[in-house]
This record gives structure tokens, sequence and C-alpha cells, in this order.
């Protein structure tokens, strides 16, 4: 019966920090495909609608000192 090996995709050790994040990436780069860059048109005003926020999220913005001030 053949042994095949098969590299680990996950790391060594889970908290390995910094350093082994940027390696994970690094060997995830390849995996991943940028799409091709469309020219961006401008949008009629008519199609902008603005933005609706639960009240319980405007209310937790409110409340912290970065935005309610």
């Amino acid at each position: 019966m053949p042994n095949f090996e098969v590299p680990s995709t996950a790391p060594a050790d889970p908290d390995g920090g910094l350093a082994a994040l940027r390696g994970d990436c690094a060997r995830m780069a390849p995996h991943w495909t940028a799409p091709a860059h469309a020219a961006s048109r401008p949008v009629p005003p008519s199609l902008i609608h603005g933005v609706d926020v639960p009240v319980r999220s405007a209310r937790l913005l409110d409340a912290m000192s970065d935005y309610g001030d």
C-alpha cells in the first residue's frame, strides 16, 4: 500500500504569532485571484436611497466616545 505524504495546511502552532500568520497568508496567496479591475461609472442620484440603521445600532454608536462626541 502506498504511503502518500500530504503537507498539513494548518499551522503547527495555532498561537504562533504574527510570523506564523504571515507565513500562512503567503502560502494561501497563490490560491486567491484578483478580479479584473472594472472602470467605475458614476451612479445617478435617483439610485442612491440612503442607509437604514437599526435604532439599537445607532444607540450603540452614540454611546461610544469615538462616534458620539
